[in-house]
């Protein structure tokens, strides 16, 4: 047990629920540290091999991440850095070498600290169906921009 609640260790970062759960739209949850997922990737790797094998293939959305390179060796293995352009900016797909697939939800890097935990929480229950928007705004933790452009999309991009 932790002493402060609030401070999540590299363990803590990523929390997938357990295997006889419903689906949903998210398999669980990842907060990274940065946008740089060359840093992130092996980290995730390391969190995830237990569950789905040595991870060989990551999909995640572009606009979302500062990716420099389409793959990397970690561990003596190549894991492929793919971007889908349509690919939802909350989420990435993981790939390991079972060829099981886990969709995350992505917590913002900047998250404030107890809003990401509470999203990790909410999103590796065991039957949350819940979508990565819903997930993010239950817990405030979407950027304040988002909020507003979605806002103001929402409302047909008038300044009215």
């Amino acid at each position: 047990m932790r002493a402060d609640p609030l401070i999540l260790d590299t363990a803590e970062r990523v929390r997938i629920k357990p295997r006889n759960s419903e689906s949903g739209r998210v398999d669980g949850a990842w907060w990274p540290r940065s946008r740089d997922l060359t840093v992130e990737v092996p980290e995730l790797a390391a969190s995830l091999d237990g569950r789905i094998g040595p991870v060989w293939r990551v999909a995640f959305p572009p606009s979302a991440w500062a990716v420099t390179v389409r793959e990397l060796i970690w561990h003596g293995r190549l894991v492929k850095l793919e971007g889908i352009g349509s690919q939802n900016v909350h989420i990435v797909h993981v790939t390991g070498g079972n060829m099981q697939r886990l969709t995350l939800l992505v917590i913002p890097p900047e998250a404030d600290p107890a809003a990401a935990e509470g999203v990790l929480m909410a999103a590796s229950g065991q039957n949350n169906v819940a979508g990565p928007e819903a997930l993010l705004d239950e817990f405030g933790a979407r950027p304040v921009p988002e909020n507003a452009l979605a806002r103001w999309e929402s409302e047909g991009g008038r300044g009215d």
